[in-house]
């Protein structure tokens, strides 16, 4: 998966259209974590640097679909239509009045112009009059930010004359985004299958992706560990198969542990189960089985007669072995004894990659078993190649204050797990082969 850089284009004079990810969380119009930001900042500064002409796109949140045809409703609003509360044309006429002002990436674009020193203005469209005139005002050096892309819903919808609009006059395609490169839209892919932009290249974020993550997942050092939690079995099926295919040991944790446990035979209370995916559970630990590789299981849990409400409360927790969970109880941390054998799994390892926590981890007294992951894969750290997969994982390890002790944490959850499927993303698929 060896994909042309910034590095490896002149760029010097040249128009070029970066996607970027600026999906940052906002409150009250002011931007409250800046990670995003920060990351695309290297690619934008390199680019300004070597005096581009740079028009940055990106999306924010999830919009109606506002100035489409046909406005989607998502499932929050689809329920309270359906229950009556109130219709779909007293939404599209509040989401006009309200969605311009909560998602817009104004905000994200004065914080670049602060970080740039002056050289990125905003255009209050995406391929408006507001738009062109501003990408035609550029000199090197300089840059735009345009308006949220997911205002159009020919976005989403891949329309080709949204992507001609959209690239205008962009002579190259850098794609920087790589939380959104397993999405064939109009900004992450098409714009290049259709033929629109030639070049085609990543940025350092997706650089880096494919030379760490991607990279190891290819051609791992051996011992492969992997290390999968969160909720359900049935968010990570093809996860499961396709790592217990590449990697020497799968540990399992989180949620999904239970379904797991109870393909086993045990009892697991009140726990979160999966009753479809028993089956599907046995099949895997089988492939394990006759494939030679070690599938891992905890052996013992934490337990809690009732989820936690809110959820950081305070709440009072027992250890049991796992194939003993009381009928009136649930499973929500890995035991100390699992955490214990999960750490001595990791330190045996020369590559690790982890996706998903071991519990309820933004409860205090449920997230031991996840720090017990960070730490050990922290304590790893300069010895083994240790990489977080995005999400909650990446969430829960600069939470618990081990983010600069890991050697990757990925950018993008979706896309990360599409990466561990084996899936090709088209995001990346699109970009010229070096």
């Amino acid at each position: 998966m060896s994909k042309k850089s910034v590095k490896d284009v002149d760029v010097k004079g040249k128009k070029v259209l970066v996607r970027c990810d600026f999906n940052v969380p906002m409150k009250d119009g002011e931007i409250t974590d800046e990670n995003r930001i920060m990351g695309a900042l290297p690619t934008i500064r390199y680019l300004l640097d070597a005096g581009a002409k740079v028009t940055l796109c990106s999306h924010m949140g999830k919009p109606h679909s506002i100035f489409s045809a046909e406005v989607k409703l998502n499932k929050k609003d689809k329920k309270k239509v359906d229950a009556g509360e109130t219709t779909k044309e007293a939404i599209i006429e509040k989401a006009k009045k309200d969605e311009p002002k909560k998602l817009t990436l104004a905000p994200v674009a004065k914080r670049l112009n602060e970080l740039t020193g002056g050289k990125v203005t905003f255009a209050s469209d995406v391929v408006g009059p507001d738009a062109k005139s501003k990408r035609d005002a550029l000199k090197n050096g300089e840059a735009v930010l345009l308006e949220n892309l997911r205002f159009h819903w020919e976005e989403e919808g891949k329309d080709e004359q949204f992507c001609k609009d959209l690239a205008y006059d962009a002579e190259i395609y850098v794609n920087d985004a790589f939380g959104t490169a397993h999405r064939s839209h109009a900004s992450t892919a098409a714009i290049v299958e259709y033929g629109i932009v030639k070049t085609a290249v990543c940025g350092f974020l997706i650089e880096k992706e494919l030379s760490v993550m991607a990279a190891t997942l290819e051609n791992p050092p051996r011992p492969f560990v992997a290390i999968l939690g969160g909720a359900k079995v049935a968010d990570k099926l093809n996860v499961i198969s396709n790592l217990l295919e590449k990697c020497d040991t799968l540990i399992i944790g989180g949620g999904m542990a239970y379904t797991f446990l109870k393909a086993k035979g045990y009892e697991v209370g009140t726990s979160l189960l999966d009753e479809e995916k028993i089956d599907y559970c046995k099949q895997m630990m089988e492939k394990a089985a006759k494939s030679g590789k070690e599938l891992v299981l905890p052996v013992d849990t934490v337990v809690t007669t009732h989820f936690p409400e809110p959820i950081d409360a305070a709440i009072e927790t027992q250890i049991v072995p796992s194939d003993k969970i009381p009928a009136d109880k649930m499973g929500m941390d890995i035991g100390e004894k699992t955490r214990k054998l999960y750490a001595e799994k990791i330190a045996s390892a020369k590559a690790v990659i982890w996706n998903g926590p071991m519990g309820v981890f933004e409860n205090p007294t449920l997230a031991k078993g996840t720090m017990a992951v960070a730490q050990a894969l922290s304590d790893v750290y300069g010895k083994c190649t240790t990489i977080i997969g995005g999400g909650d994982s990446a969430a829960a390890v600069q939470q618990l204050g081990f983010a600069d002790r890991v050697t990757h944490i990925s950018t993008g959850g979706g896309a990360s797990l599409e990466l561990f499927e084996g899936k090709v993303l088209p995001g990346i698929a699109c970009l010229n082969d070096k």
